[in-house]
């Protein structure tokens, strides 16, 4: 066999791998006496090359019975590293998917954009944890995967702190509790084997690092608490009666009504319940002799429901009498900005009507829209509490009356929300001439009692609010308008 120029086995590195170099060229790293044959074999050698031949092979830091690589320790490390990294990346994608595509400010989607951009990183760095646990071909692939752990580990640690703020159980917590455990491992082991070492200048690897972090967290501030308050919101009401006419066959006066809404503020709402009440009101006239008769009269009127306590001198024994209510927009609709909705009704009085004044009173419920996405399919049809069939929603009317029940799926536009609670549900409750009611919270039942706390939690996070307005007109001026 001709001469050739040596073998030069190197000392095993901290995983026990040995370069193989000829010359000034390296031909390979090997695990083990079978991966240093198969080399030889690649280099022209025979089968059966004598290892321990110092004619053809010179050993460095050992013999060729010096092969410290634990196997199965290191595939074990690989395995976990690689499901660890992989499952991150699922959950980065499941956490921003919904922003990314679906967010109605350009900051959440920038948002949702991030967190899939960080999920992209870390299947590239579980592609990397097979170099990294393998042969190390590229340099940068330790960088690359301490890069995806710390991503992991951020990621985790911001669900589990908005999870620590309710401790609600979501599906989501079996996911991201393990991850966050999992990333502190894979953060030790990273640091011990100094992974950052292939990087040609760790210092502005670890400064853009830190400019990432930064930059996401600036990113999710101002999707959290400046974006969903900087946009105002505001809905204007109107109310006006219209000149009344008698009907030709009975002694009523048709009395129109316009009822106009809209949009005045600078983001979108839904309207989740809304109602207009017209009220007549009688009363006897009368010169009221001191001021005490006339707390009387105020504590009797307060005591009758009205909470407002009418208070006057000459008229006495005041009583309000629904006449017509009925939804205005209706629960389930939304209003873009700057849109606005009329509706043009009539009602009937009798011209002998002991009214002395009609009033028509509308309140409006609305929320942001971005804040949540109201699953308005199922919002908009009502539900009856005094039908039987009605799983879930009947109630004996001795106890709850006869109302209208508008309940719906609530999803906050931020997903990091959604995954660390409970889903939201809205609730709404209709019953003419009574003021309105909405509420949110976690519960998927009618028949069970919500917590006031959590309710009012709820509806500021989700921008809920309510507007009211009244108009009173006199009656002997709509009777005028009648004609003689």
């Amino acid at each position: 066999m001709s001469i050739r120029p040596w073998v030069v086995v190197e000392a095993p590195d901290s995983r026990g791998l040995r370069r193989v170099t000829r010359g000034s060229e390296t031909a390979g790293s090997a695990w083990s006496p079978s991966d240093l044959r198969r080399i030889l074999r690649h280099l022209d050698f025979p089968d059966d090359v004598d290892l321990d031949d110092p004619a053809l092979i010179s050993w460095r830091g050992g013999d060729s019975d010096t092969w410290p690589d634990r196997p199965w320790r290191r595939r074990a490390t690989l395995v976990v590293m690689t499901v660890g990294l992989l499952a991150s990346m699922v959950l980065s994608a499941m956490v921003g998917w919904p922003d990314a595509a679906g967010a109605l400010t350009f900051a959440q989607r920038m948002t949702g954009v991030l967190f899939v951009l960080t999920g992209l990183v870390q299947g590239v760095a579980a592609a990397m944890a097979l170099d990294y646990w393998g042969r190390r071909q590229f340099r940068m692939s330790g960088a690359i995967v301490l890069l995806g752990v710390l991503i992991a580990l951020a990621t985790d640690s911001l669900l589990l702190f908005m999870w620590l703020e309710e401790t609600e159980y979501t599906p989501y917590l079996l996911m991201f509790l393990p991850l966050w455990c999992w990333s502190l491992w894979a953060l030790v082991v990273l640091v011990r084997e100094d992974c950052w070492k292939g990087v040609p200048r760790p210092k502005r690897f670890a400064a853009g690092v830190v400019v990432t972090a930064l930059l996401t967290g600036v990113s999710l501030a101002y999707s959290t608490m400046y974006q969903p308050t900087a946009a105002p919101m505001h809905l204007s009401l109107q109310a006006k009666f219209g000149a009344a006419r008698a009907d030709r066959e009975a002694p009523f006066v048709h009395v129109p009504l316009s009822l106009h809404m809209k949009n005045t503020g600078g983001i979108p709402v839904y309207i989740t319940n809304d109602i207009y009440t017209i009220r007549g009101r009688s009363a006897s006239y009368y010169e009221v002799p001191g001021s005490a008769d006339m707390l009387r009269e105020w504590r009797e009127t307060a005591g009758r429901g009205n909470a407002l306590g009418d208070m006057e001198r000459y008229a006495g024994r005041l009583k309000r009498t629904i006449i017509s209510s009925n939804h205005v927009y209706g629960p389930g609709k939304w209003l873009e900005v700057g849109q606005e909705y009329s509706v043009e009704r009539v009602f009937q009085i009798p011209k002998s009507a002991p009214f002395g004044t009609v009033a028509v009173n509308m309140q409006v419920s609305y929320m942001r829209k971005d804040r949540g996405k109201l699953d308005v399919d199922a919002f908009r049809n009502p539900h009856y509490t005094w039908r039987e069939d009605e799983e879930g929603y009947y109630c004996r009317w001795e106890r709850c009356g006869q109302q209208l029940v508008y309940s719906g799926r609530v999803r906050h536009n931020n997903n990091l929300i959604n995954v660390t609670r409970k889903p939201r549900f809205v609730w709404a409750t209709w019953e003419p001439g009574r003021l309105t009611n909405v509420a949110v919270s976690s519960l998927s039942r009618w028949d069970k009692k919500a917590s006031a706390t959590e309710v009012r939690r709820e509806l500021d996070r989700y921008g809920a609010a309510s507007i009211r307005a009244e108009v009173e007109a006199s009656v002997a001026e709509l009777l005028r308008s009648d004609g003689p």
